[in-house]
């Protein structure tokens, strides 16, 4: 097995253990997009989830990437090509993303030294519910295998995020049911 593929798994294992310890989305997110950031050797690496109008992906983690580059402005499905193609169901990769009139923010990518940007769906079962960013500081070609580690990276997240969305409504339902028994039990 070669080094590159050696560390994905590594990566991958270590998400997961994360993901399975851990109710809290923005630790498991965070976990994610340093790991994937290391292993893949990216310059940075974001997760942008879709607001619930799914018109604007809202941070929610990032390695890698200035606070300048963070607070350039609402990312808009309908203005990033890039990322609308992407929730379409699979990665799109950019080669210049200063230049590409597919990314909404050329100029603030270039002040950032981003060159090329390869973009995943995070997804639970059919539905998009955001987007895995990975940036590069050069030009560069994301090989299929690279493609295949940064879906099955963005998997993990989407589990990630709809475990804790389930722990969350499990409790209200269970502190319903107890306020519930209390006030039966009263009368």
């Amino acid at each position: 097995m070669a080094d590159k593929e050696k560390n994905y798994f590594e990566a991958l294992y270590q998400v997961a253990k994360v993901v399975n310890s851990s109710l809290d989305p923005s630790q498991v997110l965070d976990e994610i997009v340093t790991s994937v950031s290391q292993a893949i050797g990216a310059k940075a690496s974001a997760i942008r989830l879709l607001d619930p109008r799914r018109k604007e992906l809202v941070m929610g983690a990032a390695h890698g990437l200035s606070e300048g580059y963070l607070r350039k402005g609402k990312v808009l499905v309908d203005k990033s090509g890039l990322d609308k193609e992407a929730l379409k169901g699979g990665p799109v990769c950019i080669l210049d993303a200063q230049n590409d009139p597919g990314f909404q923010y050329g100029d603030r990518a270039k002040n950032e030294g981003i060159k090329s940007i390869c973009v995943v769906p995070l997804k639970v079962g059919k539905r998009a519910i955001g987007v895995l960013r990975v940036y590069s500081d050069a030009e560069r070609q994301w090989s299929e295998g690279e493609e295949r580690f940064l879906e099955a990276a963005a998997n993990l997240s989407a589990i990630a995020l709809d475990n804790a969305r389930l722990h969350r409504a499990l409790k209200t339902d269970y502190n319903l049911l107890v306020a519930h028994e209390y006030r039966l039990d009263d009368n």
